[in-house]
């Protein structure tokens, strides 16, 4: 497992996230369509780079099987009131992706998984957008990871 392995399947769950709700697909339709066609491939003149495929299916299903406490937690989150299903599909998807692994993902650290979707943010919104996923992704850690984000870990 590569580091960059990883970071393409966070970008592929993000973007498969969002082809399922956007184009109405299911899950099994998805893991064939990025795994045959999208990961490692070029595609309209994009570079898709290899993932790790077991952790894409992981933390894709991850994510569908627990988005009802995903999605509340995010709410929570979330300042000023303002209910995730306002929040435009992307970043949604950002979201959910990045809660299922501070929920899910012990093993992996939390300043990697808050690092690394804001990077995923990064490839599609500008800076607000960016700090918006860093604060709420900091917030759901301090709750679900106590002292996870703590300069000594």
């Amino acid at each position: 497992m590569s580091v960059e392995k990883r970071s393409a399947a966070r970008l592929a769950v993000v973007q498969a996230l969002y082809q399922m709700e956007v184009a109405q697909k299911g899950l099994n339709e998805i893991f064939a369509e990025f795994e045959s066609h999208w990961i490692g491939r070029e595609i309209e003149g994009d570079q898709y780079k290899p993932a790790e495929v077991g952790f894409f299916r992981e933390v894709l299903q991850g994510v569908l099987d627990n988005q009802a406490p995903i999605d509340r937690q995010i709410d929570a989150a979330l300042q000023g009131g303002w209910p995730l299903h306002r929040i435009e599909t992307i970043m949604r998807a950002i979201l959910r992706a990045g809660a299922f692994e501070l929920r899910g993902r012990k093993d992996v650290p939390t300043r990697v998984v808050i690092k690394e979707y804001v990077d995923v943010a990064g490839a599609f919104f500008g800076s607000t957008e960016v700090g918006m996923v860093n604060a709420v992704l900091d917030r759901m850690a301090r709750d679900l990871r106590p002292g996870g984000l703590d300069t000594s870990s």
